[in-house]
């Protein structure tokens, strides 16, 4: 057996967010606040003569699986690092949701990547070869900083250097649903809508869990994002008096409280989540 890496990274829900753009990856990002999630990304490479990558998405065991050739953030953190490797991703929740899997999978192919060639980089380096990659691609902009570490978190500046408030103060279940995708790059290159997601911004941290969800939900009201499967799925939940939100960005919807899975269940499988305790997990591998 050759040389592996093996690591793994939490994904996240983004509840509200700031865009910031100033022509340099390390000072781009957003401020905002959303929740790190348990499910993720692991992530396995092997060296190779030249970069590839292999996406896995297998929702149960046993179950069919998705397979996606090539991802260009991977590619191009794999060509910023200066090596050549088979990256194998694997994931449950579905890809382009909202659930913040191509930070996940950055991240977690960095770290990886970085021991298996014993490139000595600081997990701070680490972290902002994913952020930068993140950035330049448009899949995203404040997850790879919220995916340093676990909890509901709230990001004071952009980048991943910005202050991070995280609490752990979700007792209640968390569950999400998802209609398709809503892809990143078509948003976050758009200055129209761009700008209604700067006006929709609360210009705050949430004070608890159902603040967060009430910010979240201004947010997404004003943001104009909100989609009609969204829509529906919301009323409901207001309907049942269940705190709920849009997935930033996703066409989804994510609620709290013991009622959450069974509004919205009636909309299609419920993912029923918990909040990760922290950030990417390195996993011993076959490294001869």
């Amino acid at each position: 057996m050759g040389r592996t890496g093996l690591a793994f990274c939490p994904g996240h829900i983004s509840g509200y967010f700031l865009p910031v753009r100033t022509g340099e990856p390390v000072t781009s990002g957003s401020s905002g606040a959303g929740i790190v999630i348990s499910e993720g990304v692991t992530v396995r490479v092997e060296p190779s003569e030249k970069p590839e990558v292999v996406i896995h998405r297998v929702e149960s065991p046993g179950g069919p699986e998705e397979v996606i050739m090539g991802s260009p953030p991977i590619e191009y953190a794999m060509e910023r690092l200066g090596v050549a490797a088979v990256v194998s991703t694997t994931c449950r929740l579905p890809i382009g949701a909202g659930y913040g899997l191509s930070a996940a999978a950055l991240l977690a192919s960095v770290h990886a990547l970085n021991r298996l060639f014993g490139l000595g980089l600081t997990p701070d380096t680490c972290t902002a070869y994913a952020h930068e990659a993140e950035i330049v691609h448009r899949t995203g902009l404040g997850d790879v900083a919220a995916c340093q570490g676990g909890g509901r978190d709230c990001r004071t500046g952009p980048g991943i250097h910005a202050r991070i408030e995280r609490a752990f103060d979700l007792k209640e279940p968390l569950v999400a649903v998802t209609f398709g995708q809503l892809l990143s790059p078509g948003i976050l290159g758009s200055d129209e809508k761009m700008e209604q997601v700067r006006a929709a911004y609360p210009g705050r941290c949430p004070s608890d869990a159902p603040d967060f969800f009430r910010l979240s939900r201004s947010f997404a009201e004003k943001s104009g994002l909100i989609t009609r499967e969204v829509r529906r799925a919301l009323i409901a939940c207001d309907e049942a008096a269940v705190l709920a939100s849009m997935t930033m960005l996703g066409n989804g919807v994510f609620a709290y409280g013991k009622d959450a899975s069974a509004v919205l269940g009636e909309f299609g499988k419920p993912w029923v989540l918990t909040t990760a305790s922290g950030g990417t997990t390195l996993f011993p591998g076959d490294e001869r």
